[in-house]
């Protein structure tokens, strides 16, 4: 597709979902996608669940992803696959390159949907040797889904997000037994019944525990801990580093579109427009992890947003700027709010660094414009209400508990 009048970057749930329904609509629309094949990270994990909201049953990763991608092409999607955008250009130009090279395409509207990254070892500071068999969980699926590897058999799971748990999944199905699960917090990070998993597995949890020290020449030998009682030397042949999930933000640092120093991605409005209104952003680009239901449901939001912008329907892209008060404040999305009645974003979207409890407080020129009680630990989904339109800036905040 030469004339594409909607370009999508990532073939993930929020992308595709969106490429399908501007296609349904009528919309010539073009996907690219810088891996061999659509879906998204799914098609790494080859367990359930996914796809209930979709397509009301229960299917694996790679079926879910293979559903979404078949979807779009009977649409009418266009899909480019091994083509990688290198850059961001203003009115909704980007640069590609492929096997035939590069080459510079233009749309009326671009929505940036390329996921998210895991936190890297050398982010989290960990010590110690360098040696192989260290990699975060979407390495360890692509080698055991789509290699049909074992890279290990007993390693240190660092972290108790959602993907950790999904870690050990992968590693049941692969037969790899996890020594430990460490997590830096007083309690898992994913909801409570999670632990059951690791339990049932036989996989200790240590809590307010962390890893100091990675051991091993060419290959992981052990791990030292740090433990509420003292250091933990643990025998290990690997160590998958899981979680702090960071929006896959490359693109937009080195663009002329302007980046949310909060959540890594990009400073959108409640229509998931940039400050470029040609681009538009939907999925975990957004703001670091979401399930792959809820990018799938954003992105068919963003693309009604889409259409109307394509036909001329959307209000200017102006409103209060959203600021962060408190520490334990890691992201609050849409950045630039105002009435905005049927946009995607309909509500404001918070995420937290840290555990808090307390009052979550909207304010404007010293007045709330509206509050929550708030007892949550980090990556938990907390939203607020979008207020009317005022005449200054916005601040979120957190009235602590007495």
């Amino acid at each position: 597709m030469t004339d594409p009048e909607v370009i999508v970057v990532g073939a993930g749930p929020a992308g595709l979902a969106a490429a399908t329904a501007l296609a349904r609509a009528g919309r010539r629309v073009l996907v690219l996608e810088r891996e061999t094949e659509a879906g998204g990270i799914p098609r790494h994990c080859g367990h359930y669940p996914f796809g209930m909201r979709e397509f009301h049953r229960l299917l694996r990763g790679p079926d879910y992803a293979a559903r979404l991608r078949d979807a779009a092409l009977a649409a009418g999607v266009a899909i480019r696959t091994r083509t990688t955008v290198t850059a961001l250009l203003p009115g909704g130009r980007v640069e590609v390159t492929d096997d035939n090279g590069h080459a510079t395409l233009a749309a009326g509207a671009v929505l940036l949907a390329t996921g998210v990254r895991e936190t890297s070892r050398a982010a989290r500071l960990i010590g110690g040797e360098k040696p192989g068999g260290v990699m975060p969980t979407a390495a360890l699926q692509g080698i055991v889904y789509l290699n049909h590897q074992r890279p290990f058999a007993r390693p240190v799971i660092l972290g108790s997000e959602l993907v950790a748990f999904s870690a050990l999944l992968t590693c049941r199905h692969a037969g790899i037994r996890p020594v430990a699960m460490v997590e830096p917090g007083p309690r898992i990070t994913a909801r409570s019944p999670a632990i059951w998993l690791a339990r049932l597995m036989g996989v200790p949890v240590h809590l307010r525990s962390d890893i100091a020290a990675i051991h091993g020449r060419a290959r992981v030998e052990s791990v030292t801990l740090t433990t509420p009682g003292g250091p933990l030397e643990l025998a290990a042949d690997g160590v998958i580093v899981t979680g702090g999930f960071r929006p896959d933000a490359a693109l937009l640092r080195g663009s002329h579109l302007e980046v949310d120093t909060a959540s890594g991605g990009p400073v959108i409005d409640a229509w998931g427009r940039l400050s470029d209104p040609a681009y538009f952003a939907a999925g975990n680009l957004l703001r670091g992890v979401e399930t792959a239901g809820w990018c799938w449901n954003e992105g068919r939001r963003i693309a009604r947003a889409i259409l109307a912008a394509l036909e001329g329907g959307l209000p200017p892209r102006e409103g209060a700027r959203l600021h962060l008060a408190h520490p334990a404040l890691r992201l609050a999305l849409p950045q630039v709010v105002a009435p905005a009645a049927g946009a995607p974003h309909d509500r404001l979207q918070i995420r937290l660094a840290a555990p808090a409890r307390g009052r979550l407080r909207l304010m404007q020129d010293g007045r709330e414009l509206v509050s929550a009680p708030l007892d949550s630990l980090p990556e938990r989904r907390l939203s607020l209400p979008l207020p009317p339109a005022g005449t200054g800036d916005l601040t979120l905040t957190i009235s602590e508990a007495p």
